[in-house]
């Protein structure tokens, strides 16, 4: 799980470093991909990820797929000693917009997320 988590985010810093985006974005960016790449490995079972990312507008979408059907509902907080359960809290926090969908061919799930882009100055600092 690490390693795909890991290896994701890695493709995530590089392709949004050459989009120009702001040091926020990718780190949130990277963050909500390592946290969906991890879900959809734990909570599915499945070998199959894939991750996809859209510049729409005004925001960047992250997307996630993999087997099964995906989380369901608005995730709770778990409790201050439960030792996961935080990574959809996260992926809301983080982002202007999120949700879950069938897979492209119908099979699996789709779970993608919305995040603001930062304006970014003419050196790459956010204005």
């Amino acid at each position: 799980m690490g390693s795909a988590a890991a290896e994701a985010r890695r493709l995530v810093r590089i392709q949004l470093t050459e989009w120009h985006t702001s040091g926020e974005t990718r780190d949130n960016a990277q963050l909500i991909v390592s946290e969906l790449v991890t879900n959809a490995l734990r909570h599915t079972g499945g070998h199959f990820i894939g991750c996809e990312l859209r510049l729409l507008g005004g925001a960047l979408r992250v997307a996630v797929s993999g087997e099964g059907c995906g989380p369901t509902g608005t995730p709770e907080l778990p409790d201050d000693d439960d030792e996961g359960g935080r990574g959809l809290v996260l992926v809301v926090a983080l982002s202007s917009s999120w949700g879950v969908r069938p897979g492209e061919s119908g099979f699996g799930h789709v779970v993608w997320a919305d995040l603001p882009l930062r304006p970014v100055g003419p050196i790459g600092l956010p204005d």
